[in-house]
């Protein structure tokens, strides 16, 4: 055995990888504390503790933090309307730096010098896990095994895992994998490598976990109203049940269950990884894709058009800076305010109809509207007067006067 290295708090799945990592740190004389979070995926929690602790582990920190990924993650992503180029709704990003956040946590509570996580040498993971780690405590050292060419030229394939686990007594799994990776939070669940890194290929039947095909969904929909306070939801009610949810982590939790029996949520891309390359991803977001239709819908109705040029500039850099995994960073936290100053008047209530994949906005209401119903009828003039649009229109033309007239006079030199 190797020299002894002190303590070792683990972001530890329950899965191969982490199970042979686990073992593999006690190999190079680490003292290893699991920490398993629960962020709302499907697991057999303590079947996961049992196993650590089988595996060697001194101790296992199992916390439940989803309700603090709702309201301190999810809720500043709803209000800034975060998307990565156009399609991502960032669910494994704003899961990332929660996750971490608890790791730090535990590691300062133990006394450990070391964490250590999971995440692959070529991804985004092991950025946002290891910024996060950095921010909340500089003085911390990540032990990151896929980096490590001792490690990755010694397991260069799932074979090389699989040998290792069954000489170390690991269980491994007695079902076939699937021939693609999963990760899972309460906000989403994403699929990639493995077949589906061809990018022509077509998702298997069989491969969507969180959400139904459209085509066998249920061929009545769900209306629902959903209501927002500074930008964030804080209240659901089915039109047709009269069921409510009112609390975050119940509120989220109905929307993704709606949404999924409708196949609401699914996206098939290819994105740009912070690292250098394209990768390809399918993702289900079920819940999260009802709140950006429904608050991007109550946000154009309540604020100004000008405002909401600066607010969606200053969303795109959030965006980006979330999936890098920046989150802790000052640049983001002044993001965070600017954008949740924007919201203090996104406030009123959206109707939405959830059907066959898709979700339609039906109507809203809100005390705040900046929606004046005479001043734009065709019916009645209101406080306007038609004819100054004149004037408004012959300013604006100016300019395109003047710069088709320079353009002409070109046109003509270039001619002679």
């Amino acid at each position: 055995m190797a020299q002894p290295k002190g303590t070792v708090v683990l972001a530890y799945s329950g899965g191969l990888d982490t199970s042979c990592i686990l073992v593999w740190l006690k190999e190079q004389g680490y003292d290893v504390v699991a920490y398993l979070a629960n962020i709302g995926q499907k697991e057999d929690f303590e079947a996961a503790r049992k196993k650590a602790l089988a595996l060697g582990a001194k101790k296992v920190y199992i916390e439940d933090i989803s309700k603090e990924f709702v309201e301190e993650f999810i809720w500043p992503a709803v209000q800034a309307n975060a998307l990565y180029e156009d399609r991502y709704l960032l669910g494994t990003a704003l899961a990332r730096p929660c996750i971490a956040r608890k790791l730090v946590e535990i590691a300062q509570r133990e006394g450990a010098q070391y964490v250590a996580h999971g995440a692959t040498g070529k991804g985004n993971d092991q950025v946002r896990f290891e910024l996060t780690c950095y921010a909340l405590c500089p003085k911390i050292k990540v032990v990151a095994p896929w980096r490590l060419p001792e490690f990755y030229q010694r397991f260069p394939g799932r074979r090389e895992l699989m040998d290792y686990a069954k000489k170390h007594g690991i269980p491994v799994p007695v079902t076939p994998q699937t021939p693609w990776s999963m990760d899972e939070n309460l906000m989403h669940i994403s699929y990639e490598a493995g077949i589906l890194e061809n990018p022509k290929n077509q998702a298997p039947p069989g491969l969507y976990t969180k959400t139904r095909d459209p085509a066998t969904s249920p061929d009545t929909p769900d209306v629902l109203e959903i209501e927002f306070e500074r930008g964030v939801p804080v209240k659901v009610t089915n039109a047709g049940d009269g069921a409510t949810r009112r609390s975050a982590l119940e509120l989220f939790v109905y929307l993704n269950d709606i949404a999924g029996k409708h196949g609401v949520g699914r996206v098939d891309i290819v994105e740009n990884r912070f690292v250098g390359m394209k990768s390809r991803g399918i993702y289900e977001t079920p819940a999260g894709t009802i709140l950006y239709h429904a608050h991007l819908d109550i946000e154009a109705f309540t604020m100004d058009r000008e405002v909401r040029k600066i607010k969606q500039g200053l969303a795109l850099k959030f965006s980006e800076l979330v999936y890098n995994g920046f989150w802790h960073s000052p640049e983001c936290e002044f993001l965070r305010e600017c954008i949740g100053r924007s919201q203090e008047g996104v406030v009123g209530t959206v109707r939405l109809s959830v059907f066959k994949g898709q979700v339609y906005v039906l109507g809203r209401e809100s005390p705040r509207s900046l929606y004046n119903e005479e001043l734009v009828s065709m019916n009645v003039q209101g406080d306007y007067e038609p004819a100054d649009a004149t004037g408004f229109i012959n300013i604006n033309s100016l300019r395109l006067k003047e710069y088709h007239r320079l353009q002409s006079k070109v046109t003509v030199k270039q001619d002679e």
